[in-house]
């Protein structure tokens, strides 16, 4: 599908987003394997998240779809009697694989083109170590062939951070004999551990070391999916890159793990406010509200994206690259060869989208430079499949100075269908 955005003046309005993709997959497999039912209000409307209720349904959970929410009856899983499908999920196929690898029966799990070349060495390599038996095209892509079996825990330091790896860890150890210990080299987003302890499981948090207690009894829950924070990103963004804003995003995800974003956005000139706080379910909600911060008149400095930050700020980084083009001093990323091995390499995709917007951007295998002050032009930008490249790159045609086509514009439906369309409904000419 083909997607014309042409550039906008001002963004004024109030919108709320669909549930926070990373929220919605934990609570569609804990709600699953738990005893009783949860109801979710708010679960994403995306495709990623979608397919993490296909394969929990082919495995015997009972879901029911209401208006703004779903309901799961879980208890205890059967064999799936086909391939469970992940389609685009990463997310979907890494968690999903602790669970599967201590069930008393054989499952297979793949996905799409795109997944297939996506490893999964990763995951494979801890969930052996505690017992399981994974089988995987060429050792490392999918589809995976899982061989149920008794688990155990062990005590593992994460190589890199992966908020993706640590929860299939975990989700393993819920069934494992012993305690499953995961040591990250940093923080990483911790709505695993948040959806755990409010689902039932003994698990004890110390720094960046998480001690999970095997045989947990998970009990069904009402909860919330707050509105995604990387989604709000790209509204966010927006907003900057106008001449005139003032957009009041509702009930988003102020993890504190993932609220960097917002740190490092009022760290480059952003006039960003947070409003009406409050927790729901172990996860903070609030409003936001961004006004007018013109990256013509220099207010937006741009910044540095390294180590840590890095690591929090991943799914962001399309985005965060199109305003560092826009900004004073521009942008620079390190640290961040993680990008390569997305549903693209998005380092790549970057580089390409630029180039085609006439943009300058210096790559290397870890990162980038993208020079400030820069114009975009109108083209056409080729998504390449992937939902945050072609929502980035739509944001970019805000400031264009001529209508872009933005190519698969589909690919959005993975994390945000409804995202063309509340574009349009705050973008004024």
């Amino acid at each position: 599908m083909r997607e014309i955005v042409s550039p906008a003046r001002a963004l004024e309005g109030i919108i709320t987003l669909p549930g926070d993709k990373s929220i919605s997959h934990r609570y569609g497999m804990l709600a699953s394997i738990a005893k009783g039912r949860s109801t979710i209000a708010n679960y994403s409307t995306g495709a990623d998240c979608q397919s993490t209720l296909a394969c929990m349904a082919a495995l015997g959970a009972k879901i029911e779809r209401q208006e703004g929410s779903i309901s799961i009856e879980g208890g205890p899983l059967q064999e799936p009697a086909a391939l469970l499908d992940a389609g685009n999920s990463g997310s979907t196929i890494r968690m999903l694989s602790g669970i599967l690898a201590a069930q008393p029966f054989t499952s297979r799990i793949g996905g799409d083109e795109s997944l297939s070349r996506r490893p999964m060495a990763r995951i494979i390599g801890p969930l052996t170590e505690m017992g399981g038996s994974i089988e995987a095209r060429d050792q490392k892509f999918p589809p995976l062939t899982i061989h149920g079996r008794p688990l155990h825990g062990i005590d593992y330091h994460l190589p890199m951070a992966s908020a993706q790896v640590k929860s299939c860890i975990l989700l393993a150890g819920l069934f494992a004999q012993g305690d499953t210990i995961v040591r990250e080299p940093v923080r990483t987003r911790d709505h695993t551990e948040i959806a755990l302890k409010e689902f039932g499981a003994e698990i004890e948090i110390e720094k960046r070391t998480i001690r999970l207690h095997g045989g947990a009894r998970l009990t069904g829950r009402e909860l919330v999916a707050p509105g995604d924070l990387s989604s709000a990103c790209f509204f966010l963004v927006a907003a900057l890159m106008v001449k005139e804003a003032s957009l009041v995003i509702h009930g988003v995800g102020l993890n504190p793990t993932r609220s960097g974003l917002l740190d490092f956005l009022v760290s480059m000139g952003a006039q960003i406010k947070v409003l009406e706080v409050h927790q729901v379910g172990g996860e903070l909600i609030g409003d936001l509200r961004v006004q007018s911060s013109p990256v013509s008149g220099g207010v937006i400095e741009g910044g540095v994206i390294e180590g840590t930050m890095t690591a929090a700020l991943i799914d962001e980084i399309p985005a965060l690259a199109v305003l560092g083009a826009a900004s004073r001093n521009g942008l620079t990323v390190r640290d961040a060869g993680e990008l390569r091995i997305k549903e693209t390499d998005r380092i790549a995709t970057i580089e390409a989208g630029f180039r085609k917007m006439g943009v300058k951007i210096e790559t290397n295998p870890e990162g980038f430079h993208v020079p400030g002050g820069q114009t975009f032009h109108a083209g056409e930008i080729d998504s390449a499949g992937d939902h945050r490249i072609a929502m980035a790159f739509a944001v970019a045609a805000l400031a264009a100075d001529g209508p872009c086509a933005i190519e698969g514009a589909e690919s959005a439906n993975v994390s945000f269908p409804e995202f063309f369309a509340t574009l349009r409904q705050i973008a004024q000419k």
